[in-house]
């Protein structure tokens, strides 16, 4: 298990549960921009939010922000020593430097000192484009290898200057090598790790690749905070993180619904059916959260998955089969088949409503 980091009020590492976190996009100049898309982000559950911080003009504006919001900012911080420095003393909660790219150690010791100071995490983050030359030379090119070592390298200089209040970072867009070199870091070191896909691309190639690399590395037990990288508004990396953490078990969902992908036995509209379900239980806001809602289409599989549920259905030939926990409830018409199936939730989950 991975030691425990706080960022702010947000604790990583440790067995506490995965943080979501994405990063503001909106001109770092831009002081309204930034809060007005820092508050779209916590209200889709974004936990960390990290800004860049290039200048200084940037800087000034990351100070009035963190007047202005309570939760855990992160400066991003590159090539400028003096950016870290000054963002740490305008009050960020945790600094992302790229030791390699900030000069000489030196100066990458004064980073160290104003966090350490103030006692906030530093994330050393690299990624394939980092890789430092005579890795490269050694290893022949980018390889999960060299990026651990990278990654290994670099901590192991900052815990050289009396720090180790640190989350690593190393990301890659191949996932394969993504994975490989979390593997290896992670059996070289107990710092928590910050994971994802770097540079995933759109929302549909970027999930993919993200629910691929992200979640391989969760259930391989890797993984304390997770950002995922979209060329989009990062509101949509938010959202897709929270579903990305519930389809894998990492947190409670909604609901979870089952439905078969229906094959030459099917007799009646199941994917009709399913979407209606599913638009209707969206609307059911006083549901508890976590049930399980299975539609289901034929005699089969039907009757045995769906008694898996907390509730389900399975239909055909014109009629359809509530189940209960295990339990056969009632046979209702097919044309009623989403009403009858609320209306039974309804009953059992809130009966006094």
């Amino acid at each position: 298990m991975s030691r425990t980091v706080k960022i702010r009020d947000i604790s990583i590492g440790g067995g506490n549960p995965v943080a979501i976190q994405s990063m503001c996009n909106a001109d770092s100049r831009d002081e309204k921009g930034i809060l007005e898309q820092i508050f779209r982000l916590k209200d889709a559950g974004c936990q960390i939010v990290r800004l860049a911080v290039p200048d200084p003009e940037a800087l000034e504006i990351f100070g009035n922000v963190r007047k202005k919001v309570d939760m855990p900012l992160v400066a991003d911080i590159h090539f400028d020593w003096r950016m870290a420095v000054g963002a740490i003393q305008k009050g960020a909660d945790k600094i992302r430097i790229n030791p390699g790219n900030i000069g000489s150690p030196d100066r990458v010791r004064r980073i160290v000192s104003a966090a350490k100071e103030r006692g906030i995490p530093i994330r050393i983050g690299v990624n394939s484009g980092s890789v430092e030359q005579d890795l490269l030379e050694k290893y022949g090119h980018v390889t999960a290898e060299a990026l651990a070592e990278s990654a290994i390298r670099n901590v192991r200089m900052v815990e050289d200057m009396g720090y180790d209040n640190l989350v690593l970072s190393m990301k890659s867009s191949d996932v394969k090598m993504n994975f490989e070199a979390h593997k290896i870091a992670a059996s070289m070191t107990d710092h928590p790790f910050h994971i994802g896909i770097t540079e995933a691309g759109t929302p549909k190639m970027g999930k993919i690749k993200s629910a691929a690399g992200i979640g391989a590395l969760l259930l391989s037990g890797i993984g304390d905070t997770i950002r995922v990288s979209l060329t989009a508004d990062p509101v949509e990396e938010v959202i897709f993180a929270r579903e990305l953490l519930e389809s894998i078990g990492f947190r409670t969902p909604r609901f979870n619904l089952v439905s078969c992908p229906t094959c030459g036995r099917t007799r009646i509209d199941l994917e009709g059916l399913a979407n209606r379900v599913e638009n209707r239980l969206l609307q059911e806001k006083e549901l508890p959260k976590g049930l399980t809602i299975a539609v289901m289409g034929c005699v089969v599989n039907g009757p045995g998955e769906a008694k898996e549920a907390d509730y389900g259905v399975c239909g055909g030939l014109g009629k359809g089969i509530l189940f209960r926990k295990g339990r056969q409830v009632a046979v209702v018409p097919e044309e009623n088949l989403e009403e009858e199936l609320i209306q039974l939730i309804r009953k059992e989950e809130y009966p006094n409503a």
